[in-house]
């Protein structure tokens, strides 16, 4: 009995700690992501600037789309931290 609630109470602590992991993860890939791109336009730049200009163009649309997913992953922290906090009410 005492081993079945130590593990629900591990399992309870340790649920909002892997969402923020999780949610850590996800945005810090897209930032490393966009930090390469935008070095490789730099790069490119003096040496071929139809292709930078072509490389910031995909940069453009992957910094919209990191925004999405800012705010999808905001969302979804939002929406499994309240459902994790009604199971313990």
């Amino acid at each position: 009995m005492t081993t079945l609630i130590l593990i629900e109470t591990t399992s309870l602590l340790i649920r909002p700690l892997a969402l923020g992991v999780r949610l850590t993860a996800n945005l810090t890939a897209g930032h490393l992501l966009i930090q390469l791109i935008s070095t490789a336009v730099m790069v490119l730049l003096p040496i071929i600037p139809a292709i930078s200009i072509l490389t910031a163009t995909i940069l453009l649309l992957l910094t919209i789309l990191e925004i999405a997913v800012a705010i999808i992953q905001a969302y979804v922290f939002v929406l499994l931290l309240s459902l994790y906090l009604q199971e313990n009410i």
